[in-house]
């Protein structure tokens, strides 16, 4: 499918049909896991970066990929070992014996689609050459800032901490995260069901449509930014981020650019759903995705196994959701 080359101002409305197309074409690829597939379009459509985190053969790198060819977006890979350098990610000068110079090399990390495979199998050092890349969109490498591709998305596959062989992330590297995704396994039935369209298609992966390219996702980005929000429900993503710097079993609570991710995040949702105003759903359903990953427990609690998405489901259930002058219209009618 080829893209329009001219832009236009596009409604929510329709920029959430043509997502949810994409989100039906990669569900050929990606079986059984609706929800960690719309969770990854919402960073892509709010302009956030995604980790996706859970047990190796879950359709991590899969989901990365696909993502890749069906927006038609320019996709570099990054296998994370433990002896990789900075310089294997951003780009390094080396030496052009022809004409006497230093010549940059860019690295992988210059493309629109960054997957960054098994991120916390390398050293922090390694792992915190992305910080830049992540939070600006740019690299510096021997003092000259290159700018990135636009859009720029890194989606990271990690595996739990408790997996031998892996380093914990630094906590300045997963607030950069917009939202944290989990897998899980699949259902026997949806088990099943992958198992025979592997046998029907007789190849080992679906092949994917192109269905979008760079420009509609700017564009689609720009439909999230004109979507309005009420002050109410700007308040109730501030008492959910300020509970978790009260709540006694964290020991970190979520920053303040937790607060921003989950509103723009919100903000997204609505437009996948067609809508141009954010509801109170959109910020409940979104605070653990959200805030999880930002928080620090407790040392005592990993001996009782307690996780920061239990916690901050216990919050989102404790903070009462507030009623909207549009959520109030809709239940009316």
């Amino acid at each position: 499918m080829t893209t329009d080359p001219t832009p236009r101002l596009r409604t929510a409305e329709q920029v959430g049909e043509q997502a949810g197309a994409v989100l039906r074409e990669m569900g050929r690829a990606v079986v059984g896991k609706p929800d960690a597939l719309e969770l990854v379009m919402l960073g892509v459509l709010a302009g956030g970066h995604v980790l996706v985190e859970d047990l190796p053969g879950l359709g991590k790198t899969l989901l990365a990929r696909s993502f890749a060819t069906t927006l038609g977006l320019d996709f570099r890979r990054i296998q994370f070992t433990p002896d990789l350098l900075p310089s294997d990610v951003t780009g390094t000068p080396l030496y052009d014996q022809r004409t006497g110079e230093m010549v940059f090399h860019p690295g992988p990390v210059f493309t629109n689609l960054l997957l960054a495979d098994e991120i916390n199998r390398t050293p922090p050092k390694t792992q915190a050459a992305l910080l830049e890349a992540m939070a600006e969109s740019q690299v510096t490498v021997d003092g000259e800032t290159r700018p990135l591709a636009d859009p720029f998305l890194v989606v990271a596959t990690a595996n739990p901490v408790e997996h031998e062989g892996t380093y914990s992330l630094p906590e300045a590297q997963l607030d950069r995260f917009q939202l944290r995704v989990r897998m899980g396994y699949l259902t026997a039935r949806e088990e099943l069901a992958m198992l025979r369209a592997r046998i029907d298609r007789a190849a080992p992966e679906a092949v994917l449509d192109r269905l979008a390219g760079p420009e509609d996702v700017l564009a689609w980005r720009a439909v999230v930014e004109r979507v309005e929000i009420d002050d109410d429900l700007l308040e109730y993503a501030v008492a959910l981020v300020a509970a978790t710097r009260d709540h006694p079993q964290i020991s970190i609570g979520a920053s303040p650019r937790g607060g921003l991710a989950l509103v723009q995040l919100a903000r997204a949702r609505a437009v996948l759903d067609g809508r141009d105003y954010v509801v109170p759903e959109d910020i409940k359903a979104l605070a653990v995705p959200a805030l999880a990953h930002r928080v620090s427990l407790r040392p005592e609690l990993w001996v009782r196994e307690v996780s920061t998405d239990d916690v901050l489901h216990e919050i989102v259930g404790s903070i009462g959701t507030p009623t909207t002058r549009r959520t109030a219209a809709a239940v009316s009618s």
